[in-house]
């Protein structure tokens, strides 16, 4: 049986915690700037690996050739739209919760990217974008050499400097 240390202090946080979320999270999509503006984002996954950097985007209902995909001073900019295909009344609705409108998304990559390799791809509403890295930004393994395999030690270096 382990004891643990009462805190009330933790209860009160905990509480004040779901209060907020109680009271925040409903009104939350209508306190986002997007909405405010009539647009949505959409969620994006980005990982690095060795030699690229991957972005994936969902972007359900969207046509292909709704989406623009551009890189200008370093930043690689998703635009788009996804248009509703029929208009409805909300007088007439139960339930409208899915997003339309266009949208942008920008994001800042490392300067040392190969911006003429770049591949943009789109299958089953996801959004797949493949960025090489440039030559000089992949990692590089360096051979350590021992006396044996040729490299000079620091003492042979001296004197071959001193002698010339």
């Amino acid at each position: 049986m382990n004891l643990t240390r009462w805190d009330p202090f933790r209860d009160f946080v905990t509480l004040q915690d779901r209060m907020n979320r109680l009271v925040n999270d409903p009104f939350a999509r209508l306190m986002t700037p997007a909405e405010t503006v009539g647009g949505w984002f959409p969620p994006v996954d980005i990982h690095e690996e060795p030699d690229r950097i991957i972005l994936r985007a969902e972007l359900p209902g969207i046509n292909r050739d709704d989406i623009d995909v551009s890189i200008e001073n370093g930043t690689l900019t998703l635009r788009g739209e996804k248009k509703q295909e029929e208009a409805i009344e909300s007088e007439n609705a139960y339930r409208l919760e899915r997003f339309y409108g266009s949208f942008a998304r920008s994001f800042v990559l490392p300067a040392a990217i190969d911006p003429d390799h770049i591949k943009a791809s789109y299958k089953d509403g996801v959004l797949e974008v493949v960025v090489p890295k440039a030559e000089e930004a992949k990692p590089k393994k360096i051979k350590v050499l021992s006396e044996g395999d040729g490299a000079e030690t620091r003492t042979e270096a001296r004197t071959a400097r001193a002698a010339s």
